[in-house]
């Protein structure tokens, strides 16, 4: 979601990475649309497991965050070829300002003292450090907190991957520190709001970093096309292993969606890299903070209410809030966030 350029030093490229992205935005919007529209579709193995296990996206945006973060920054960090002040100010500018602005239209669309609290916390872009932190403004925006906090550690997991055993041995510490936080703490709401909790995915994604080439000299067809088997067969667990702990659910994401990066570095098709995954991808994480903003402007209108048929009302929502999205994101990002970087970054450079 978080899009950083996935290109090695080597300027390798991962497109198909961007398929990943796009599908899974698609099905975050399916996900919250049909958890809040007020009548439901028919209820079938679609509607009651597949879609809303689509909240699960999420994680995955945070392994393809580690692997395009190390892409991007592992090596110059590494090596000191960017300064701390360039780091965090790349960082900043790719997510303050989109976010920023919703903040301050869910504010004026429901002033309160509450509201602003709560905003004052998302423009800090640190309320990932508070504690069992529940906001409300642009409540989807929790993935932002705890990316923030990934994002102020990464020199540090840095550090702690420069060797690929360095890099293993700190993946299998911050699992049994999941497994400690789900098993011996009190809190029922550690999850993956909490940085130790996800913290094991944006690792994964940089020992995938780590070893790429190892995993793309095995590379071919029939690889891929085993890896693909593997990943299509991995993505069936969550509907077979009911019940799943804390832990059990993280785990399975994890080889299920790790599975599914290392398909996407090892390939390049039709399905994962085309104009429409491009183009999605780069505007995955503006559609998925302003989409919920978009569904409740959806339900002013009250059109989904004039549908008899709440598969159809279903259908119908969730296409208008995603193509909402698709043109609210557009105009902000390219058309007025964009432009206004680009004449103060004018502006900074020497005449």
């Amino acid at each position: 979601m978080t899009h950083t350029t996935t290109i090695a030093p080597n300027n390798e490229r991962y497109v198909s990475l961007d398929g990943l992205r796009a599908y899974a935005i698609i099905g975050i919007v399916m996900m919250h649309v049909i958890s809040n529209i007020p009548v439901k579709p028919s209820a079938n193995i679609l509607t009651t497991e597949i879609i809303p296990w689509f909240t699960n996206f999420t994680l995955l945006f945070m392994i393809v965050s580690g692997f395009s973060m190390s892409c991007g920054y592992f090596h110059r960090i590494a090596d000191g070829l960017i300064t701390p002040a360039e780091f965090y100010k790349k960082r900043y500018l790719r997510l303050l300002p989109f976010f920023g602005l919703m903040c301050l239209i869910e504010l004026l669309y429901q002033p309160s003292l509450k509201t602003l609290y709560e905003t004052y916390a998302d423009l800090t872009m640190c309320f990932g450090l508070l504690p069992n932190v529940k906001i409300s403004v642009i409540g989807v925006g929790w993935f932002i907190g705890v990316v923030m906090v990934y994002y102020m550690l990464f020199p540090f997991v840095v550090f702690l991957q420069k060797t690929p055993l360095r890099a293993i041995i700190t993946f299998l510490m911050s699992l049994a520190l999941v497994w400690v936080g789900a098993e011996c703490t009190d809190d029922p709401t550690f999850g993956r709001h909490y940085i130790a909790y996800s913290m094991p995915l944006f690792l994964a994604g940089g020992i995938i970093y780590i070893y790429r080439r190892n995993i793309q000299m095995g590379g071919g067809k029939i690889t891929s096309s085993v890896i693909a088997l593997m990943a299509i067969a991995l993505s069936t667990l969550p509907f077979i292993i009911h019940n799943q702990s804390i832990f059990t659910t993280l785990v399975v994401s994890l080889l299920t969606f790790c599975a599914w990066v290392i398909y996407a570095i090892t390939t390049d098709n039709l399905l994962l890299n085309n104009r429409i995954t491009r183009y999605l991808s780069n505007i995955s994480l503006e559609i998925y903070l302003c989409h919920m903003v978009l569904y409740r402007a959806w339900e002013k209108f009250g059109i989904a209410s004039h549908i008899s048929d709440p598969d159809i009302a279903y259908a119908v929502t969730t296409i208008a809030v995603l193509a909402g999205s698709i043109i609210f994101s557009h105009i902000v990002k390219y058309y007025i966030i964009d432009a206004v970087i680009m004449k103060w970054r004018k502006k900074q450079s020497p005449s």
